[in-house]
């Protein structure tokens, strides 16, 4: 689906992301495994949950519902699903699952669309069977479509992770769940800790501690079935923030986001960037309002942005800011969606700003405002989130032509409707 994006005038208002993505998959998968009745309000509907969702009822999960879903779980509702878990586009659904099915030791050969079908799953299929599992995909990297099988007892392990990754972590604590003792997941650099809060919230003993590593210990247990709020997607709210930021004379605000650790970095880092961004917190949330202001450059690491998944909306706002902004160690970059940092470092080029590859650093230098962008085409070869960035620097630059907007549909359906209530 082809869409034109145009200049906008002055941006103002308050736009409302989907139900936070990665809380999301979670609740839903937490909720199966636990005896009883669970309900979820406010879940993603975008269609990486909904392959999640999906997935689980052709494994014997009862989820109804619309606005608020009615989960039936339990281990006993499970069973061998009678053909392949399409996961779509969604790699925490397929790393997750695999977890998942390693625990309850169902076999089931897990696919996805062709992006996916290029993601590796080496790095969870090996912890996995270090645990007891089986774990077949497609050449040295373990592509999909993968296969996953136990035979014997789950183990417990003590497992350090190579790379920070919040979806393999979680994958060997969904896993770990089922185990005949406790499992240990250590970190060099802290991830999202979605898994471990949302498993302390229902009642599973999992605690962590920090010493050279962040290490997190799991004794295995059953949730307790119980009622999730889901708040707004931090990560979707970073577009319009930066639409604020750049936009002249914009105001842009997002409400009801979550506000738990490891989520707000961009916030910090467009900040130090001179960006006037003022954030409201509440009990369990908090709300971000993003003003036009002159952007400088700066330093970005990567665990200042854990999940890395705001580097190409930060690309763009590189592109408005005066100097250099330099992104360090972005490796993990390349196998996301698409290679967002041979995507981003293509944008940010297409805009007009200087664009320095540096091995897995990337260097941008911008042209001091939006103003001065060039008027854009992007194929995000289904990357949503190449496409709302192309799209966000359309709206404050010179325009954007999407060859295939429909890919936002993955996390954000409402996208479009958001942005156009700011204009």
């Amino acid at each position: 689906m082809e869409r034109l994006i145009k200049p906008a005038g002055t941006l103002a208002g308050t736009a409302i992301t989907p139900g936070d993505k990665s809380i999301s998959h979670r609740a839903l998968l937490i909720a199966s495994l636990a005896p009883g009745v669970s309900s979820i309000e406010g879940c993603s509907e975008g269609r990486d949950v909904l392959a999640t969702a999906q997935a689980l009822r052709d494994l014997g999960i009862s989820i109804t519902g619309s606005s608020t879903l009615r989960v039936e779980g339990g281990r006993d509702r499970f069973h061998l699903p009678e053909h392949d878990l399409d996961c779509g586009n969604s790699g925490t659904t397929i790393r997750l699952l695999l977890g998942l099915l390693t625990g309850l030791g169902l076999r089931a050969v897990l696919v996805g669309d062709s992006s996916l079908s290029g993601r590796p799953m080496d790095r969870v299929k090996v912890p996995l069977e270090l645990m007891g599992a089986q774990v077949h995909g497609q050449g040295a990297r373990c592509l999909p479509p993968v296969q996953v099988s136990r035979s014997g007892a789950l183990r417990g392990i003590d497992y350090t992770l190579p790379e920070p990754s919040a979806q393999v972590k979680s994958a060997i604590l969904l896993a770990g769940l089922f185990a005949d003792t406790h499992t240990v997941v250590r970190e060099h650099s802290a991830t999202r800790a979605h898994t471990e809060e949302m498993f302390a919230d229902a009642g599973i003993s999992i605690a962590t501690t920090t010493a050279e590593t962040i290490n997190t210990t799991l004794t295995p247990g059953v949730p307790q079935a119980r009622h999730w709020l889901i708040p707004g997607d931090p990560s979707q709210a970073a577009f319009f923030v930066v639409a604020g930021l750049l936009g002249e004379g914009a105001r842009v605000s997002v409400a009801n986001l979550y506000a738990g650790p490891g989520r707000s970095g961009f916030l910090a880092v467009l900040s130090r960037m001179g960006g006037c961004i003022d954030t409201t917190p509440s009990e369990v949330s908090m709300s971000v309002t993003a003003s036009h202001s002159p952007l400088a450059a700066t330093e970005i690491f990567s665990h200042e942005i854990p999940s890395l998944d705001e580097v190409p909306i930060l690309a763009v706002a590189a592109c408005a800011a005066t100097g250099t902004t330099v992104f360090r160690n972005l490796a993990e970059l390349r196998v996301k969606e698409s290679d967002r940092y041979a995507a981003s470092a293509s944008l940010a080029r297409s805009l007009g700003a200087g664009v320095e590859e540096r091995g897995d650093d990337l260097a941008i230098t911008g042209l001091g405002s939006a103003r001065h962008f060039s008027s854009i085409e992007l194929d995000p070869h289904g990357d949503h989130r190449m496409a709302m960035s192309a799209a966000i620097a359309g709206v404050v630059g010179q325009g954007c032509r999407l060859v295939d907007a429909a890919c936002i549909e993955t996390s954000f359906p409402d996208f479009f409707n958001q942005l156009l209530a700011l204009s």
